[in-house]
């Protein structure tokens, strides 16, 4: 079904790879991709503000399904007016299926042909999700763009089973297609097969039939060695539609976002630069710091000469030291601006290689100098 509030334009290609400038409009602003979307899981990215999100150019953040519906719950957020209103952020919200979660962090599950029983992860209750339960949620939540309820395959499994997954995963897909009305909200199919090619493709060829403006690729990233991923990424990036928005779920380790560029990918999401802010480690543009070490002690330089973040035009590592050594919050904020801040920045440059059609020469610089494998 077409979806006039949404659409995709691809505005300009690199000559040598697959990368590329779009712009992806939506009913929240327009998105001009390859983007970075900062996770904010529980409707906030931790530790960090909307307004500090606006500055540091996050275009679309994500929110999770399985964590919402748990906490505080759909039925509360659809009252607050959505989750744009109840965490006060303008623009652009997507939320994934939920169905990651309940393969991931349940132990107990039970997978049939009508969907998913698992035990909740905070108090053991139990639970039923359906393709029509993951689009009923995210229809309440309000997000911008959502995901169809799939089945994510562990990383490893025989092609029996990869094949038996992904047959599920389509015939859910015509469930969410069947159950989803709300021409405010836009739905991307899922890429799944495994790590086999011939899955994967078969998957490509249903979602470029069902995908009106975007679709994602999922079930990579999920503990398989990175030349595995660009394996599989390289089997499908000349097989892409042109007019269709591509997102890579949970990726957002630099060296794989400019990876994921050249290979076609516009959207990528990932925890990583708040959980690893929380740990005390910082992305920067000579590599990876963790500001927690002794030896920044009397180290009263900035994080990163490179960066315009508020943190590292205001405060030195000795500082940011003294904060995670002593236990004090704001550390943890100042470096997850950074850390975003970083990536968005990153996106920022990738699209200026890309305008300079020099996609392949920037990875060369930049992994050189940062070291970023």
């Amino acid at each position: 079904m077409e979806n006039k509030n949404f659409s995709f334009e691809e505005k300009l290609k690199s000559s040598n790879t697959y990368g590329r400038i779009g712009v992806l409009h939506t009913p929240h602003g327009d998105i001009e991709t390859p983007v970075f979307m900062p996770v904010g899981t529980r409707a906030t990215v931790k530790a960090v503000e909307p307004r500090e999100l606006e500055e540091i150019n996050a275009q679309i953040i994500l929110s999770n399904t399985y964590h919402c519906y748990l906490r505080p719950g759909a039925d509360l957020v659809e009252k607050a007016g959505g989750l744009h209103k109840f965490m006060n952020w303008k623009r652009p919200i997507l939320t994934d299926s939920g169905g990651f979660q309940v393969f991931s962090l349940s132990k107990l599950n039970k997978i049939t042909e009508d969907g998913v029983e698992f035990k909740s992860h905070l108090d053991g209750s139990s639970h039923f999700f359906t393709p029509e339960k993951s689009m009923e949620i995210q229809n309440k939540l309000g997000s911008d763009i959502i995901m169809a309820f799939d089945e994510c395959s562990t990383y490893g499994v025989d092609h029996k089973y990869a094949r038996e997954a992904l047959e599920r995963t389509e015939r859910w897909l015509d469930r969410c297609i069947a159950y989803h009305k709300n021409d405010k909200q836009l739905l991307f199919p899922i890429v799944q097969g495994n790590f086999y090619k011939d899955l994967r493709l078969k998957a490509l060829e249903n979602v470029k039939e069902k995908a009106t403006v975007g679709f994602s690729i999922g079930g990579l990233s999920v503990g398989e060695p990175k030349d595995k991923m660009y394996e599989m990424l390289d089997v499908l990036a000349p097989n892409y539609p042109s007019d269709k928005v591509r997102y890579l779920m949970g990726v957002g380790s630099p060296d794989c976002l400019i990876e994921g560029v050249i290979r076609g990918i516009d959207m990528f999401d990932c925890v990583l630069p708040t959980r690893n802010a929380r740990n005390g480690s910082a992305l920067t543009s000579k590599g990876k710091v963790v500001v927690k070490n002794g030896c920044y002690k009397e180290d009263f330089t900035t994080l990163d000469d490179e960066c315009d973040c508020y943190c590292c035009k205001n405060f030195t590592k000795a500082y940011l030291r003294h904060l995670f050594n002593v236990d004090e919050i704001l550390g943890a904020q100042l470096l997850s601006i950074h850390n975003i801040r970083y990536l968005t920045h990153l996106m920022e440059q990738i699209k200026q290689a890309i305008r300079e059609d020099r996609l392949l020469e920037f990875r060369e610089e930049y992994l050189k100098k940062t070291n970023y494998k």
